[in-house]
């Protein structure tokens, strides 16, 4: 506290308190907090008129929420109230739902970060209902062991009811210890969890709110396992079972195959699901994007660097030194959007049409030192004196406004007239997903630059060019540590949203399986035991292990084959849901099914046939003894 600091090394600025760290799942994130009278002070151009621009983000405090839509409606229309031509809206939106709620559409909410929530919630729900289904089955697998406890409770004087309410608290039980073991499991794997989807999750043990909801889970989870055993266990009648008599398991059986196909078409459309979202990660990162990355390094732009003549130095000492093949300057990191603009006029617009251009400053051979391509015209001079009210323009922009003749073309660009002299390839800098936005480049001479823009000489060993362009940048501006990231890498970011969707959907598909072929087992399970004698007097009559084999497991392979038949439309409608909010995106081939029915055939076949085998190889006799 009351300590100085210095601001571009230029205004001494002294501290008035320390905030504490934001956290890193904020969508607010800052180092320090000015006064925006500074920020007026140092960058003059902030107290022009600047309706609509978007530079920056308002923050509006309510003295009640109650007042939100009349507020709402308040400010819709403040930018036309200060601008006649402007026909941009403005809305607010409750900070609460920033996080979740970013993804809009006319102005409107339409989901983001909430959608992924939902899917993995639904998901997780999911799995826990066949964790159910499966205890079910296992426990009723194994109902002729327990059959006989009944009939003599039953015997003695137990009611119904009080046997019901042992095996509901059975249930619970378990449920608990089940509870325990993962809380167990959650505190071991979470920093592992944490760093394979880089984030930091933490238990908050002291919230209310959480014990709330698991041990209403715990209930419900409980409830839901034990109530198929109770009500099936409870129901026999103590005649039969202690004279031996063989219990009615006809529709027993139908209900476990019911279940357990249930069980396979939602493992079956995880599968599926998560093929089609590697395929749709891959296609995208192996798309085009209009420049190459490769050996491509973009340098922060500070202090006294930010005078042109110093830019222009800095760019004759990185060629010089043999560790660059080509250097230019960027108005923006070139990989983030921002910086547009709608008031951009030219012949034959539509008056109504409110269209959103990106705004970028670049420098001489910028073309040549990204990568991409001039496709007509030509580009900014060097020293930029005769490109003052020039213009260049990408693919986008000139499709957007419909120039037959874009070289020559006249555009009004912020009340001033512009020239357009060249037309640039598309590329990418903001979502690799969408369609690249229409832009408007300015010779950065005038428009201004904050970065650097070079690629490294193929020629020369990497840490060794990265070293000179080090050592340059911090001679030319020893006041500032060197701020420099490879392109690639900074362009991998935009992909982590969907290699979270498939990294979770790839653990909860080995969950599902997993699960699925539990209830599978319980189902081998019962059935082998319902087919035991049957299967011995097959051994005496001569059947071999394989035909023991092939018997019990094609009713098993039959019930996969139907899981999948079942699952293959859903998982299809789902997927292509999911590929429509992508202008880019596959089409969906044959290959996702034919990985799930393969696998879930596979490994159906492996976990029936541990049983299998067990019952194949059994003595005869032991069956048949009583008979």
């Amino acid at each position: 506290i009351n300590k100085t600091v210095k601001l571009e090394n230029q205004e001494v600025l002294k501290v008035e308190a320390v905030i504490e760290d934001v956290p890193n799942n904020s969508s607010i994130i800052f180092d320090c907090i000015m006064p925006w009278a500074l920020f007026e002070k140092t960058e003059t151009w902030v107290k022009e008129d600047n309706w609509g621009n978007n530079m920056c983000l308002t923050f509006v405090q309510l003295q009640d929420n109650k007042f939100f839509n009349k507020a709402n409606a308040s400010i819709e229309g403040i930018y036309e109230r200060n601008q006649k031509d402007n026909l941009a809206k403005a809305i607010l939106h409750p900070l609460t739902k920033w996080h979740l709620y970013s993804d809009f559409e006319n102005g409107k909410s339409v989901g983001g970060k909430i959608d992924q929530l939902k899917i993995f919630l639904l998901l997780a729900f999911c799995i826990l209902l066949i964790a159910c289904v499966n205890f079910m089955n296992l426990s009723t697998a194994r109902s002729e062991g327990r059959a006989k406890e009944v009939g003599v409770r039953k015997a003695i004087g137990s009611s119904r009811k009080s046997l019901v309410s042992q095996f509901y608290l059975e249930s619970m039980l378990i449920t608990f210890i089940a509870t325990i073991l993962a809380f167990i499991l959650v505190e071991i794997s979470l920093p592992y969890f944490n760093n394979l989807l880089n984030i930091k999750l933490t238990i908050d043990y002291r919230n209310s709110g959480f014990w709330f909801v698991l041990f209403g889970l715990m209930i419900f989870t409980g409830f839901i396992s034990g109530s198929y055993p109770a009500l099936y266990l409870s129901s026999f009648e103590p005649i039969k079972v202690l004279k031996g008599l063989k219990l009615k398991s006809d529709s027993s059986i139908s209900v476990r195959k019911v279940l357990v196909v249930g069980q396979f078409v939602f493992a079956a459309c995880l599968i599926v699901c998560t093929a089609v979202i590697y395929q749709q990660l891959n296609y995208i990162k192996n798309k085009p994007i209009g420049y190459n990355q490769a050996n491509l390094v973009q340098i922060a732009v500070q202090g006294k660097m930010a005078d042109n003549k110093k830019l222009d130095l800095l760019k004759s000492q990185l060629l010089a030194s043999g560790a660059t093949s080509n250097v230019s300057f960027f108005s923006n990191d070139i990989t983030e959007g921002g910086n547009n603009t709608t008031d951009v006029k030219w012949e034959g617009k539509n008056a109504n049409d409110v269209i959103s251009f990106n705004n970028r400053g670049i420098g001489s051979d910028f073309i040549k030192t990204i990568g991409t391509e001039l496709v007509e015209g030509r580009e900014f001079v060097t020293n930029g004196a005769n490109d003052t009210n020039s213009v260049m323009l990408n693919e986008a922009a000139v499709k957007m406004m419909r120039l037959k003749n874009p070289v020559g073309a006249k555009i009004r660009h912020w009340g001033n007239e512009r020239i357009n002299v060249g037309v640039i390839k598309d590329f990418v800098v903001e979502g690799a997903y969408q369609k690249v936005a229409p832009m408007i480049f300015f010779p950065s001479s005038t428009w201004g630059s904050n970065v650097v823009i070079v690629r490294l000489n193929p020629n020369q060993n990497i840490s060794t060019s990265l070293a000179k362009i080090d050592d340059l940048v911090r001679e030319m501006e020893p006041n500032y540590p060197v701020n420099r990231k490879f392109v690639n890498e900074s362009f991998e970011v935009k992909f982590q949203d969907e290699k979270l969707l498939g990294t979770l959907s790839n653990w909860f598909g080995g969950f599902a399986i997993f699960i699925s072929c539990l209830g599978l087992l319980g189902l081998a399970l019962f059935m082998a035991e319902q087919r035991k004698k049957e299967i011995s007097i097959r051994k005496v009559l001569g059947a071999s292990t394989g035909n023991i084999l092939t018997l019990l497991n094609k009713d098993f392979i039959k019930l996969v084959a139907i899981s999948n038949i079942i699952a293959f439309p859903i998982a299809y409608v789902i997927i292509n849901k999911w590929l429509s909010a992508y202008e880019y995106r596959i089409s969906i081939s044959f290959i996702p099914f034919l990985i799930a029915i393969g696998l879930s055939v596979i490994v159906a076949a492996l976990t029936v046939s541990m049983q299998s085998i067990k019952v194949a190889k059994a003595n005869p006799i032991d069956a048949l003894k009583y008979e």
